[in-house]
């Protein structure tokens, strides 16, 4: 029986691989269902005269956004019996995305830091915002020392 509801935000880094692992075992700790969540967005660039230019196509970004959450979720490994994980794409910024998808969550889980920003930050932007807005406990995970 469910207890309660954990979301853990993705991006693919090893920093979030780890927040997923954590989220997993914290969950079936808990007895907790899991949202893993994956924000995208539709890039545009600019062009010389400053005219806003698709990159890509919205459903090639979606479907590599897909792609990246279920990868994200294998390399986390084996699901443990009986915990429930859904895996959810959602459309927007990470931050927004993450705070909108922890509303009545018991917790939100996520990685120091994400693929963007500086690498000698200790907390990613999305990190930093999470600990600040969210509306629920948060808990930002660290990559595992190296052996």
């Amino acid at each position: 029986m469910e207890t309660g509801w954990i979301v853990v935000g993705v991006d693919g880094s090893e920093e979030s691989i780890a927040a997923l692992r954590w989220a997993i075992h914290e969950a079936q700790v808990r007895g907790a269902s899991l949202d893993v969540v994956h924000a995208w967005q539709f890039p545009y660039i600019t062009d010389v005269a400053g005219m806003a230019v698709a990159a890509i196509g919205e459903e090639e970004l979606q479907q590599a956004a897909r792609d990246l959450l279920d990868r994200t979720i294998a390399a986390a490994g084996p699901v443990p019996a009986g915990l429930r994980v859904e895996p959810i794409l959602a459309h927007g910024t990470p931050v927004q995305t993450l705070l909108d998808a922890a509303k009545g969550a018991d917790l939100l889980v996520v990685g120091t830091r994400g693929r963007g920003g500086f690498t000698g930050l200790l907390l990613g932007s999305v990190s930093h915002q999470c600990t600040h807005h969210a509306p629920c406990p948060v808990v930002v995970v660290p990559l595992p020392p190296e052996t």
